[in-house]
């Protein structure tokens, strides 16, 4: 539910939707047997409630079915995208899949790790075809961090960087 709830939407935000919707109902099954506005309403301060409110919520029905069904079926489910599925495929469900958010893709960019035009659903492609399947989560983590707290969208700490002698872009402009 944190990764439907995550979408297009602030942390903060997310958890404030998280807090709202637990308050609302009491278990798991009554969100599942909750009528679809009722779970609008609960989750809005996440942003996109209608839209949210319509994902289905018992990952534990799909713990036997094999992961490129589970992937395909996960993204025939309306608001769900590649994203979204790969971080419930390898958060909620242990499957080695790779998440590729506005961090992860940026990294992967500037580092060389795909070609520069490359969108975010190629992006994940190059990484699901690349990275073992152990490596996968720490990988993960590891770029949203690195994204997050030092390869800024708008003003890279690139004098701070542990992969400066490794990134193609620290040559390119002196403005870093």
């Amino acid at each position: 539910m944190l990764t439907v709830l995550s979408q297009h939407t602030s942390d903060t935000n997310r958890d404030r939707a998280y807090a709202d919707l637990r308050r609302r109902f009491d278990t798991w099954d009554d969100v599942a047997d909750a009528p679809l506005p009722a779970l609008a309403r609960a989750i809005r301060r996440g942003g996109l409630g209608p839209t949210k409110s319509g994902v289905p919520l018992d990952e534990r029905a799909f713990t036997n079915v094999p992961d490129r069904d589970l992937w395909n079926t996960l993204l025939a489910l309306p608001g769900v995208g590649p994203k979204t599925a790969a971080c419930v495929l390898l958060f909620s469900l242990d499957r080695p899949y790779f998440p590729v958010d506005t961090h992860v893709h940026r990294v992967a960019i500037r580092l060389g790790l795909v070609p520069p035009r490359s969108g975010a659903v190629a992006t994940q492609a190059a990484f699901q075809e690349t990275v073992p399947d152990d490596e996968m989560y720490a990988l993960h983590m590891n770029l949203i961090r690195h994204g997050r707290e030092v390869c800024a969208a708008q003003r890279p700490r690139c004098s701070e960087c542990v992969l400066r002698d490794l990134c193609p872009r620290i040559g390119v402009t002196t403005s870093r």
